[in-house]
């Protein structure tokens, strides 16, 4: 298994899981960085976010630091943007094909992660999606206990 570690984290919690899985697992990271930051602060990001998601908005994101087609599991991190995968994830799903490749994807979210998993799923056609991990937070406080993410991580592979 080659396996690629991809997440977008606005806050550091969704990057905070996708260091604590690649010390578990090992494999490359990479970030999903958008062009133009979102600035101001949680609330106007919220609102802004708010509106992306609702005109199915996809901002520009800078190129990863590898190549998508080199791997065949990808791990795929998003924080839950109005129930559903940031903006900047997807692009990055809009702008790849994941044909034949095995996708676990990872939630963080304070609150309800409403149809993530379902829409990440819709957005990898052709791929093999297996079942994802909500982890929540309050604000910067883990919730979901270690444990439970460890035995996920264990997953990945089978």
């Amino acid at each position: 298994m080659k396996a690629l570690i991809v997440y977008y984290s606005y806050t550091g919690n969704t990057k905070r899981i996708a260091q604590m899985i690649q010390n578990d697992i090992g494999g490359d990271i990479a970030e999903i960085e958008t062009v133009v930051p979102y600035e101001g602060d949680y609330n106007t990001v919220v609102d802004q976010g708010h509106e992306e998601v609702k005109r199915g908005f996809m901002p520009q994101i800078k190129p990863l630091n590898v190549n998508i087609k080199d791997y065949d599991t990808v791990i795929l991190g998003t924080p839950v943007w109005w129930y559903t995968f940031a903006p900047a994830v997807k692009t990055f799903l809009n702008n790849n094909d994941f044909s034949g490749k095995t996708i676990y994807t990872f939630a963080t979210n304070g609150g309800w992660i409403g149809h993530t998993f379902k829409d990440v799923s819709n957005a990898c056609t052709g791929a093999n999606v297996k079942p994802g991990i909500n982890i929540r937070f309050n604000e910067s406080s883990l919730v979901t206990s270690e444990n439970e993410i460890k035995k996920w991580i264990e997953k990945i592979g089978d």
